[in-house]
């Protein structure tokens, strides 16, 4: 039992962007189980079994009415790669809070406060346009070494994961908890109108994920390293610089003690503990072969 009470069905769809993601995909599935009906957003409208599909873009402000059109409620997940989400979610805020939707979840970073970069701008505006709200500020995700990511590829191709943040410590979080606690925020009856920082129960530094990693996957893992120069001119291979440098300015943080924290706001919010990386590790091991 939460403190927000047991969830109940939202008088309309909840709208969920970035339906197809790390988060949202996850976030669909358990609003779908529970019996609340789920407007999926994408950039193609791709079908989620038993939602709702409905095109949307950011940068595609024709394509925002008709996924507003009757929501209860917003999951926002800002533009992917975006140094300034502001600029297209502000209007759409304002765009929402017109359509008469009352409760909005947005995704945001633990190193972000409200109105600090990137989302830290949506966060602050955030209460100013909806009576019920939440934002999540998880830290770095345990699918990082297990997915598309490029710590993901590089621990599959060669063996190696690089980053900036010396000997600091991450308390990594597993994306089905930051799912669970979406959930909750969007349908339990009492809002929850607070940010929650959400973390995994144990912080560790990337050499201990390194050696975690080598142990499940059943060959040598390290940690190399880097200077956040390098770091920035790594990411920028992929990405556009100037969020190649943010990027590259959190590692560094990290690397300062940043992250070096472990809150209760899993278990606060649900009602259980948060996964251990150790434990995901070993539920995903399949995914650490080569290719």
């Amino acid at each position: 039992m939460t403190p927000y009470g047991s969830p109940s069905p939202a008088p309309g769809p909840v709208l969920v962007t970035g339906a197809t993601g790390t988060t949202g995909s996850r976030l669909v599935v358990r609003l779908l189980r529970a019996g609340h009906p789920v407007r999926a957003a994408g950039r193609r409208a791709a079908p989620v079994a038993g939602a709702e599909p409905v095109a949307f873009d950011w940068s595609a402000p024709a394509t925002h009415d008709a996924a507003l059109d009757g929501a209860a409620a917003l999951y926002l997940v800002p533009p992917p790669g975006a140094t300034d989400p502001a600029d297209v979610m502000l209007p759409f805020l304002d765009r929402a809070r017109r359509a008469g939707v009352r409760r909005a979840v947005l995704l945001s970073s633990s190193l972000v406060p409200a109105g600090g970069p990137a989302t830290g701008q949506v966060h602050r505006a955030l209460p100013g346009h909806f009576p019920e709200w939440a934002v999540l500020r998880p830290s770095w995700f345990m699918q990082n070494v297990t997915g598309g990511h490029p710590h993901a590829r590089s621990i599959r191709g060669d063996g190696v994961l690089t980053t900036a943040t010396g000997r600091g410590r991450v308390a990594f979080i597993d994306a089905d908890d930051i799912a669970a606690v979406a959930a909750h925020a969007l349908t339990d009856p009492v809002p929850h109108n607070t940010d929650w920082v959400l973390t995994g129960p144990q912080a560790l530094s990337y050499d201990e994920v390194a050696a975690l990693v080598s142990h499940v996957a059943g060959r040598p893992v390290r940690h190399r390293a880097v200077s956040g120069a390098e770091l920035r001119a790594r990411y920028a291979r992929d990405l556009p610089d100037a969020f190649a440098a943010f990027l590259a300015e959190l590692d560094l943080r990290i690397a300062g003690g940043a992250e070096d924290r472990v809150t209760d706001s899993v278990a606060r919010v649900t009602g259980r503990p948060p996964t251990s990386f150790a434990a995901y590790l070993r539920a995903n091991a399949a995914l650490f072969e080569a290719g």
